[in-house]
């Protein structure tokens, strides 16, 4: 049971670190340095180091700043490419260590896989926030994405399988969604088809 839930937390810390790189990495180095909830193998305990945690910090304030001004998070963006998929190597083979069957390099590249793909999927978003809303909305989908990795962060820490079943959740509901949309737009195609036209507005 526990090379699952850490297989699961490794999936889960390398997504977080896709919204926020350095959230998930200051979290387990704070978890693992003040609690004895996490357990980092040489050369991952260096994220428990005092003056690694600082950098962190301060890390973590500059993009925190620069992720809510519209322009200057497209470029954060742009920098965090790089910055965000190797976060995610380093938490998903931070965690997977206790496995053994997965080779320190494959885990690696699993978790910079995840986390680009969070990663990805945010960069693409957030330009059509920035139209859809002038701007305004940055901020506050920035702050959202945050939170997320936070929440994700810890569930992936204290409850691994909460995070899966949440995550099932979520998919869930994207596919009800999904199905429920196409119902209703293969339901107007049949209506508006040639074999179904729309009635005429006679003239009284």
């Amino acid at each position: 049971m526990g090379g699952i839930t850490s297989i699961i937390s490794a999936f889960g810390l390398s997504a977080a670190s896709g919204l926020n790189a350095y959230i998930p990495l200051l979290l387990v180095g704070l978890t693992a340095r003040f609690t004895n909830w996490i357990t980092l193998a040489p050369p991952f305990d260096l994220l428990s180091n005092e003056w690694v945690l600082g950098a962190l910090v301060v890390l973590l304030g500059i993009e925190f700043f620069a992720d809510k001004v519209p322009g200057v998070d497209h470029l954060n963006d742009v920098i965090q490419t790089f910055v965000r998929p190797a976060a995610g190597a380093v938490l998903f083979a931070s965690e997977a260590h206790v496995i053994t069957q997965i080779h320190p390099i494959l885990a690696m590249i699993l978790g910079l896989l995840v986390a680009f793909g969070v990663h990805a999927t945010k960069a693409t978003a957030r330009p059509l926030v920035t139209v859809a809303t002038g701007g305004i909305g940055n901020p506050v989908v920035s702050t959202v994405e945050d939170v997320a990795s936070v929440g994700m962060t810890m569930m992936a820490i204290l409850a691994p399988i909460l995070l899966l079943l949440s995550f099932i959740a979520l998919l869930l509901a994207g596919f009800m969604i999904w199905s429920k949309r196409s119902k209703t737009a293969a339901a107007k195609a049949s209506a508006n088809s040639p074999e179904n036209p729309p009635p005429l507005n006679w003239p009284q």
